[in-house]
């Protein structure tokens, strides 16, 4: 499909995309989701916890939420959506990647952006287990990329998955990585490493025959962690090969279902190849859109509604 046009009018105080991914990931608060734990066994023996919140009717639909980097389900870019959904007839299930659900999980390895076995592991729970006749998909940045590998990645999906909505990709990891890494990202960069390492450190302490303390005092960037601990828990040689292995974008011209993209076009945290817009003309599956404003999944907007999370509804309530 040709790139569509954003809608997106963004309110004049965050045009600027580090006040709207800040406000966004540090001050947004969304009230009134009442989440029930399901936890699930993966077939490694290792766990997920899954948070459910339902609608107030019976309903046939689904929408699974995927969260970002060292996120969880009670991020208000989750429960945002979550609301939402619910309040238009959608059950929403947020998943928390392998560690991130306050437990740390029973594996060395945790999560990373290409562990869409994962992903495959909920739907398949998910359709084993429930009666949903459509289930739909909405991934937040690591999320996004993960979902969109998944589609990507395979010849066929479950017949009951009928869309996916992905928003603020790292279509390229190895671009995003390096833009996380510039002076303008420290912040952020910093923020995450820093949380990376601390979760880290409780792992090394469980699995040090696996991990020295040499090792892990020797991570000070995002690259030294992917090169450290994500690539060697998960089976790949380096960083490189992990950002090469698991972005996204190779796998775009594969989807065969309905898929949007909502990239901002001031999120700093995505390099000039996270905007697939080749990919998108020559795949009628794929829709991309790209706001001017929005910064990293900031996309502020009235009554506390996210732009992406009515635009979200509204893709999957017109696709057929």
């Amino acid at each position: 499909m040709p790139v569509l046009d954003s809608h997106y009018k963004t309110p004049y105080f965050f045009r600027n995309g580090h006040i709207s991914t800040a406000f966004s990931g540090l001050i947004r608060t969304v009230k009134g989701v009442l989440q029930t734990r399901e936890r699930i066994t993966l077939p490694d023996g290792d766990f997920l916890d899954l948070d459910w919140s339902f609608s107030q009717e019976k309903t046939e639909k689904l929408l699974i939420m995927l969260h970002g980097l060292e996120g969880d389900a009670q991020r208000p870019y989750m429960t945002g959506t979550a609301k939402l959904f619910n309040n238009n007839n959608f059950d929403v299930v947020c998943v928390n990647f392998r560690g991130c659900s306050g437990h740390d999980n029973l594996k060395f390895r945790s999560y990373h952006s290409g562990a869409t076995e994962d992903l495959e592991a909920v739907i398949e729970h998910l359709i084993n287990n429930k009666e949903y006749k459509e289930i739909y998909i909405k991934g937040i940045s690591l999320g996004g990329n993960m979902v969109l590998k998944y589609l990507g990645e395979r010849a066929e999906v479950p017949k009951q998955l009928k869309a996916v909505i992905a928003i603020s990709v790292p279509c390229s990891l190895g671009g995003s990585a390096k833009q996380l890494h510039t002076f303008e990202n420290k912040l952020y960069h910093d923020r995450f490493k820093k949380h990376l390492v601390n979760r880290l450190k409780i792992k090394q302490q469980r699995f040090s025959d696996m991990l020295s303390l040499k090792d892990l005092n020797s991570i000070k960037t995002l690259y030294d962690f992917d090169n450290v601990y994500t690539a060697k828990a998960h089976g790949f040689k380096d960083g490189a090969d992990y950002y090469k292995q698991c972005s996204c974008l190779q796998f775009l011209p594969n989807i065969k279902i309905p898929a949007l993209i909502i990239n901002a076009l001031n999120d700093s945290f995505l390099s000039s190849d996270c905007y697939p817009v080749k990919e998108a003309k020559q795949n009628s599956n794929l829709f991309l859109e790209m706001p001017k404003h929005g910064g990293h999944a900031g996309f502020v907007d009235k009554k506390n509604i996210y732009y992406n999370e009515r635009r979200a509804l509204e893709f999957v309530l017109n696709i057929f």
